[in-house]
C-alpha cells in the first residue's frame, strides 16, 4: 500500500490509496457488479398440484420427475412445455408412492468472533461494521453501574470460538435454572475454529458475567449498546443449549404408470432447544432455501389422491445480489483475507475514498473504484488475486511462529513487486 498508493496518485488523479486487503475487497465489489451487468435472466417453470386425501385434507406437491427423468431447474423452460405437461397431468390418476419420516437435529451456532458479530449485527440490527466495533469497544471498556465501571463483554477483536471453563459453567447453570434440564445437553459444547489464519489468543466474544441479563443492565446502556449486548448474551447462552429437533416428512406421489412423480415435503419443530433463545439470520435467502414450517396431513402408501388444482408458475433467474457489509466480511473471511480486527476499518476506507457507496445496505462501486480495480488488475494483477493475499497471511503466520525467515519472504516479495512498480513508470 505504501509503495502502490503513490503510483495511483500519479497515474489516476483523485485515487487516494491501495492496500493488500482494501484492494481485494474493492475488487470483490467491482467483480460482483460486473456479474450483475452481464446477467441475463433465464425463464423456467414449476408445476404444483393440490391433492385431496381420503380424509379430506389438502396436500400440495411439486413435479420432480417426468418419464423416469429427474427434472432439473430449467427442464420446463417455457410456457408451451409447461402447458404440455399440465395436459398430461390433468387426466392422470395419482396415489401415494412412499412416505419417509426422519428426525433431524440442528445444533446451535458457535459464540461470536469479531467477524460473525459484525455479520449478525449487520443482519439483525442494521449496524455497519464500524458502528458495531465502536459499540463493542464501549461495552468492553465498561459502563458505570452503581458507581463502578464494569466491562460487560470480553475483548472484541478475536478469531477464537472457544469459551473459558468458567463461562461454560456459568452458561450451563443459567440454562438449567432458567429453561430447565431439557434444554441442557449432557456435556458442554466445545467449539473449534475452522477459519483460515485464525489467531486464537483470545476467547470468543461473550458477556463477562452471564448472570448480568440484558434487562438488568438496560438502565445503564443506551438503546444500541443494549441491543448489541443482548445479541452477545443470547448467542453465548444459545451456544451451550440443546439441539433443536425437527420432524421431516417427504411424501412422493406418482401417477399409475409412474411417468409423473410429485413430491411434498414438510418440517415440523418437535423441540425448540437453542432456538428458544437465538435464531441466526441469513443473507440473501432465496425462494428455494427459505425454511417454512409445513405440517403435512397423515397419508399412507398406496392411498389414492384426488386432484384439486394444477398450478403452473413462471419464474426467472435472479442476478447475484450485491454485497452487504455482512456478506462481504463473510467472503473475505472465507478467502482467508485480512484479520477480523481490520474488516470494519477497511470497509470504512472504501467508502471514505469514494471507491464504493452503500445504497439500501448494499455496496455499489463508484466509477473511481472500478477504475482503480481495472488499473490494478492490468498492472498489478498478482497483488489483487484472492489467493495472493491469503498466501501472504499464511507466510506472516509462519514468520510469527518462527518457522520461516522474514528476510527471505520480504526479498521474494520485493523483487517481483518493485519490478511491477517500475513497469508503470512510463505510463501516461
Amino acid at each position: 500500500g505504501f509503495t502502490l498508493s503513490p503510483v495511483l496518485w500519479r497515474k489516476l488523479p483523485g485515487s487516494r490509496s491501495a492496500g493488500r486487503v482494501q484492494s481485494v475487497a474493492l475488487r470483490l465489489v467491482c467483480q460482483r457488479e460486473a456479474e450483475i451487468e452481464a446477467f441475463r435472466p433465464q425463464e423456467y417453470w414449476t408445476i404444483e398440484v393440490v391433492f385431496r386425501t381420503e380424509s379430506g385434507a389438502l396436500i400440495t406437491a411439486r413435479l420432480i420427475q417426468l418419464d423416469g427423468h429427474k427434472l432439473d431447474k430449467f427442464a420446463l423452460g417455457d410456457k408451451g412445455t409447461a402447458e404440455a405437461v399440465v395436459e398430461r397431468i390433468r387426466p392422470a390418476r395419482f396415489a401415494v408412492r412412499s412416505v419417509e419420516r426422519r428426525q433431524v437435529k440442528r445444533n446451535p451456532w458457535p459464540p461470536f468472533t469479531t467477524s460473525t458479530l459484525q455479520q449478525e449485527a449487520s443482519r439483525k440490527l442494521g449496524f455497519g461494521a464500524t458502528r458495531t466495533m465502536k459499540l463493542a469497544q464501549k461495552l468492553y471498556e465498561g459502563v458505570d453501574i452503581g458507581g463502578e465501571t464494569v466491562g460487560l463483554i470480553t475483548y472484541m477483536r478475536t478469531d477464537g470460538v472457544q469459551l473459558s471453563q468458567e463461562a461454560i459453567q456459568g452458561a450451563r447453570a443459567l440454562i438449567g435454572s432458567s429453561y430447565g434440564e431439557r434444554y441442557l445437553p449432557s456435556a458442554p459444547r466445545i467449539y473449534k475454529t475452522t477459519a483460515k489464519n485464525a489467531q486464537e489468543a483470545h476467547e470468543a466474544i461473550r458477556p463477562t458475567d452471564l448472570a448480568r441479563r440484558p434487562e438488568q443492565v438496560a438502565p445503564y446502556l443506551d438503546k444500541d449498546e443494549l441491543r448489541l449486548y443482548e445479541l452477545v448474551w443470547k448467542r453465548t447462552i444459545a451456544c451451550q443449549m440443546a439441539s433443536a429437533v425437527f420432524d421431516q416428512v417427504t411424501v412422493d406421489i406418482a401417477s399409475g404408470p409412474g411417468d409423473l412423480v410429485l413430491r411434498a415435503t414438510g418440517s415440523v419443530q418437535l423441540f425448540d432447544g437453542f432456538l428458544r433463545v437465538y435464531q441466526e439470520d441469513r443473507d440473501d435467502v432465496g425462494e428455494d432455501d427459505e425454511e417454512k414450517e409445513t405440517r403435512l396431513p397423515q397419508v399412507k402408501e398406496g392411498e389414492p389422491l384426488a386432484q384439486q388444482q394444477i398450478k403452473p408458475e413462471q419464474h426467472f433467474t435472479e442476478p447475484p445480489p450485491r454485497y452487504t457489509e455482512a456478506s462481504l466480511v463473510k467472503r473475505l473471511e472465507e478467502l482467508g483475507i485480512g484479520r477480523p480486527s481490520t474488516y470494519a476499518s477497511i470497509l470504512q476506507v472504501l467508502q471514505d475514498r469514494d471507491y464504493v457507496r452503500l445504497e439500501k445496505k448494499r455496496f455499489i462501486p463508484e466509477d473511481r473504484g472500478r477504475l482503480v480495480t481495472a488499473f490494478l488488475e492490468s498492472f498489478f494483477r498478482r497483488y489483487v488475486e484472492y489467493n495472493f493475499t491469503a498466501d501472504l497471511e499464511n507466510q506472516l503466520d509462519e514468520i510469527s511462529g518462527g518457522r520461516i525467515d522474514w528476510k527471505l519472504v520480504l526479498r521474494e516479495f520485493w523483487r517481483a513487486f518493485s519490478a511491477a512498480v517500475e513497469g508503470t513508470r512510463d505510463l501516461t
